[in-house]
């Protein structure tokens, strides 16, 4: 326990190095999903026959392939297209795609709970179809998504553990490189668990906080990352 605890202060700011890339790769994973998953859920519920074909062979596509394989086509792939990337940059592009495709799922069962009746009454006021959308539909539909999307953070914060396979040093990027120093893996991989265990903590206290800010009396949804 002595010896591990040493290990632990002496890599303790390579990690705090490490979780700040982590939270960085989260952070732009989780915006870009969301932009982009938005857009895709819009699409699946309002958007023309095609488009909404376009949205379902994105997520499907983005869901049923493991995200190892979409960063390895996107940093070891491209490149063959003539199209180069930065690891970093890769990371946080196949991170960001991935997470759109859940997103969208998350998104789009808050906005099939709000009702049709809430698109005939936007109508009814002189509202386009768009502006209902806009004005009336998502901003209900965002604050009850929260409980159901409180997952994707989590989950993704967790899920960038991968990038370090492309040479990103990130916190399990610095959890090998102490192992290959110290040859103890157990100690090292153990070590990074608590990091990663104190960075979940903290999330899952904050969107706790944010759920009960934004709740809506009345309204519920149990989606579940698939």
């Amino acid at each position: 326990m002595i010896a591990w605890l040493k290990l632990f202060e002496r890599y303790l700011p390579e990690f705090i190095k490490g979780a700040g890339v982590t939270l960085e790769l989260t952070a732009v994973g989780l915006t870009l999903g969301f932009v982009l998953g938005l857009a895709l859920a819009v699409a699946r519920v309002y958007a023309p026959k095609w488009l909404k074909t376009i949205a379902i062979g994105y997520i499907e596509l983005f869901r049923g392939t493991p995200l190892l394989v979409q960063l390895f086509i996107i940093y070891y792939g491209l490149p063959s297209l003539g199209i180069t990337l930065s690891q970093t940059l890769s990371a946080f592009l196949a991170l960001g795609l991935n997470s759109a495709a859940y997103q969208a799922e998350y998104l789009r069962g808050a906005i099939l709970s709000i009702g049709a009746s809430q698109m005939t009454a936007g109508r009814a006021i002189g509202l386009s179809r768009w502006k209902t959308i806009w004005y009336v539909i998502l901003p209900q539909a965002l604050r009850l998504v929260i409980p159901a999307w409180s997952n994707e953070p989590i989950s993704l914060l967790k899920t960038t553990a991968i990038v370090f396979l492309i040479a990103v040093q990130d916190l399990m990027a610095k959890a090998k490189r102490a192992a290959a120093d110290t040859y103890n893996p157990v100690g090292s991989y153990l070590a990074v668990a608590v990091v990663y265990l104190v960075l979940v903590f903290i999330f899952t206290w904050g969107l706790k906080y944010l759920e009960k800010k934004t709740r809506i009396p009345g309204f519920e949804m149990g989606l579940k990352k698939g």
